[in-house]
């Protein structure tokens, strides 16, 4: 049997309404996904034609120490510390990945303390073809006058040399350390006894 036509008609207009309350939530949760909301380790994705900021420098400080061991985990024996894994993509300021970038990591051990005798929590590695590296290592410990950090030197082939930064979320003395940027901020979660650290690098190119 036919359905009356005021019956129809109702259906129709209920069905368009729930779509249109619906279209907004379905809109916010795209955003929120793209925006990296429902994944922590998302950035939000630039605009078309949007270049990426470039990864802001710092100073090398009077720790590096040249002629690093290749090798993408500092977890030797006698190293002690919370492990960490640092991970990440090199790109560049098109967001598309850079392989065979050179990453040279160094950082103070657990105690707060660098290696000058030796190359303990010290190494460098080459980005994977997808423009990936994995560091696998221990958070740093504190020393006077500086907020936690890592230290890192990168370079794309024949590209500029960069020198940075990595800073914790959440430390005290972000706040008194001259030389902190927030936008060198690791995002970190908790995987059981260890904690995962993740950063994305952007680089400038020739």
């Amino acid at each position: 049997m036919a359905e009356p036509v005021s019956s129809a008609v109702s259906r129709r207009r209920f069905l368009y309404a729930v779509a249109v309350a619906a279209a907004p939530v379905a809109f916010l949760a795209r955003v929120k996904t793209s925006l990296g909301q429902d994944q922590g380790e998302l950035d939000p994705t630039p605009a078309a034609g949007e270049k990426l900021k470039l990864t802001p420098e710092e100073t090398a400080g009077p720790f590096f120490k040249p002629n690093s061991p290749a090798k993408n985990n500092f977890r030797d024996p006698g190293v002690t510390g919370t492990p960490m894994r640092l991970t990440g993509t090199v790109l560049d300021r098109r967001g598309k990945p850079i392989p065979n970038a050179l990453l040279d990591f160094w950082h103070a051990d657990a105690n707060g303390e660098y290696d000058f005798n030796g190359f303990r929590c010290r190494g460098h590695q080459f980005s994977d073809s997808d423009g990936k590296y994995v560091l696998e290592t221990v958070m740093p410990g504190l020393y006077p006058g500086r907020t936690r950090h890592y230290h890192v030197r990168l370079q794309a082939a024949h590209g500029p040399i960069l020198s940075t930064q990595l800073y914790f979320p959440a430390e005290v003395r972000n706040s008194t350390d001259s030389l902190f940027k927030p936008e060198l901020l690791l995002k970190i979660r908790e995987s059981g006894a260890s904690r995962v650290a993740v950063f994305n690098f952007v680089l400038g190119t020739i």
